[in-house]
């Protein structure tokens, strides 16, 4: 069994192992790494040897941190240890790609599926049904551009509806209020004035990683889609996506039992800063420091640092995905839209679902 994992910004590590009776056996560990003392190369692969095969990452990094520890400790190495380029976590995830556990972005291919124009509550349902139908194994990865028709707020699963949004000015401006359900912040959303699309991906594809670590991993080509526009960008906080004039996108995921991620992101395009602070209670205090009083006033970090029509800056996006990813074109199936559509009318459009959280 091959595995191989390259360290973003750094070296490649490769592993070559057999597995007896449910345990990692010959293990070979090799790449363009740097490691001194030359010797900690043969006491790294013989930590491997013995250790169950279905280990995770923390496990693995265990070892081999305690089989370093051990061996300077009886003098068979001389330390300190200098790995360059590389660490142990790296070791682990390229053990854990040679057994099938984890993954890569080019080991999978991706259903692009374009929808058209959908209520909010509907796109929220669908995050749900191809979520789920990834993890039991009915479908493969997917990624999903939204188009919406009506106003609406989506607020996140655990936020309160009454501290997110000011209800009397929602139904004033015909705003629709949505729960989806990842976690985050709300998203307040005008036809045309966001970007949003939903990513769903399985778990062996940002295995090992933390949430941190995941959602920079997952917004990685983002940042190249934006460079392709003529935006610099760069992952900022836990889960925001920021340009030198500020914040430019928030990111939200929601993972299930068998390890299936739904990961999606809402750009601001275009907003209506003043509607959006009478319907945003938070959105009131987060702009308040901006003076961003004027009803004239729009957050539009996309358009002004683009100058690009929405619909072309959507087309960049998905030609640079298709260009980093097996990307081919898909719709949904029956059974699909139908589990949709069920979920809409029973839980993404029921008020207590929307109120779960008051």
């Amino acid at each position: 069994m091959h595995g191989e994992y390259k360290v973003p910004g750094g070296k490649l590590v490769v592993v070559d192992l057999e597995v007896g009776d449910g345990r990692l056996r010959d293990v070979s560990l090799s790449g363009d790494f740097f490691l001194e003392p030359d010797d900690a190369l043969e006491v790294l692969s013989r930590a491997l040897d013995g250790v169950p095969a279905d280990a995770g990452v923390t496990q693995l990094v265990g070892v081999l941190e305690d089989g370093l520890r051990l061996a300077v400790d009886q003098g068979r190495i001389a330390g300190p240890v200098t790995m360059v380029g590389f660490d142990v976590r790296a070791v682990a995830l390229a053990v854990r790609r040679a057994l099938g556990l984890s993954t890569a972005w080019a080991d999978h291919e991706f259903a692009l599926l374009d929808t058209g124009p959908l209520p909010p509550a509907m796109h929220v349902a669908l995050d749900q049904v191809l979520t789920e139908e990834l993890d039991a194994g009915r479908r493969g990865p997917t990624v999903r551009f939204w188009e919406w028709d009506e106003p609406a707020v989506v607020i996140g699963s655990f936020q309160s509806l009454r501290n997110e949004v000011d209800l009397e000015a929602a139904a004033r401006y015909g705003v629709t209020v949505v729960r989806r359900i990842s976690g985050g912040g709300a998203m307040f959303m005008e036809a045309g004035n966001c970007i949003t699309f939903s990513l769903v991906v399985p778990g062996s594809l940002v295995d090992g990683m933390s949430f941190e670590e995941s959602y920079a991993f997952l917004n990685a080509w983002v940042l190249g889609a934006l460079a392709d526009v003529g935006v610099t960008a760069t992952t900022t906080g836990l889960n925001d996506i920021s340009s030198a004039a500020g914040k430019l996108a928030g990111s939200a995921q929601k993972r299930l039992a068998h390890g299936a991620v739904l990961h999606h992101v809402t750009m601001a395009y275009d907003i209506d800063a003043d509607k959006m602070t009478q319907v945003l209670r938070i959105g009131r205090e987060k702009l308040s420091d901006k003076g961003t009083r004027s009803a004239n006033k729009r957050v539009d970090p996309v358009r002004s640092q683009t100058r690009l029509p929405r619909e072309q800056v959507v087309e960049a996006f998905v030609a640079h995905f298709r260009s980093r990813y097996r990307t081919v074109d898909d719709v949904l199936r029956p059974a699909e839209l139908e589990r949709a559509r069920e979920l809409m009318a029973t839980r993404f459009t029921d008020p207590a679902w929307t109120a779960r959280v008051p």
